[in-house]
C-alpha cells in the first residue's frame, strides 16, 4: 500500500514536470511575469520609492540571470502560436541574435548582482533593464 502511494505521488510529480515543459509559452509568461515583480521592485528602489537593501537588489538580479537562461529554450516551433503569446515570428527567423540578447542579460544580471549600495545598483539595474526594452522592441509583438 505504502510503495502504491509513493509510486503514485511519483507519477504525480512527474506528470506535472511533464505537463509544465508541454507548455512553453505558459512557462515563458510565468517567467517573464517574474521578471516583471523583480522589476518593479527594482524600479521602487533605483527610484528612491523604496530604500536600497542589498539582499533584495541580489535577488532581482538572480530572478534576471534565472530567466535569462531559461528563456531561450521555451520557444519551440510548436510555440509559435496560441497561448495568448506575444512573442514575434523574428525570434525563430534570428535565433542567433535572440539567444544573444540573453546573454548579454545574463551578463548584466551577473554584473549587477554583488552591488552593495544605490549607485552601484542604479547602474547594474539601468543596464540590465535597457535588454529588456531593446529585446521587447524586437521580439514582442505589441497588443
Amino acid at each position: 500500500m505504502i510503495r502504491t502511494a509513493l509510486v503514485l505521488a511519483g507519477l504525480g510529480l512527474g506528470l506535472t514536470a511533464v505537463m509544465a515543459q508541454s507548455n512553453p509559452i505558459a512557462e515563458r509568461q510565468q517567467t517573464m511575469k517574474a521578471v516583471g515583480a523583480a522589476t518593479r521592485e527594482g524600479a521602487a528602489m533605483a527610484k528612491g520609492d523604496a530604500a536600497f537593501d542589498a539582499t533584495k537588489a541580489q535577488a532581482v538580479f538572480k530572478t534576471y540571470a534565472d530567466a535569462a537562461k531559461k528563456m531561450p529554450t521555451l520557444f519551440p516551433d510548436s510555440s509559435k502560436a496560441g497561448g495568448e503569446t506575444t512573442a514575434a515570428p523574428k525570434i525563430w527567423e534570428d535565433q542567433a541574435g535572440f539567444k544573444a540578447a540573453f546573454v548579454k542579460f545574463e551578463a548584466d544580471a551577473g554584473a549587477g548582482a554583488g552591488v552593495a549600495n544605490l549607485d552601484g545598483f542604479r547602474t547594474a539595474f539601468g543596464a540590465a533593464t535597457k535588454n529588456c526594452g531593446t529585446c521587447h522592441e524586437a521580439y514582442r509583438i505589441k497588443k
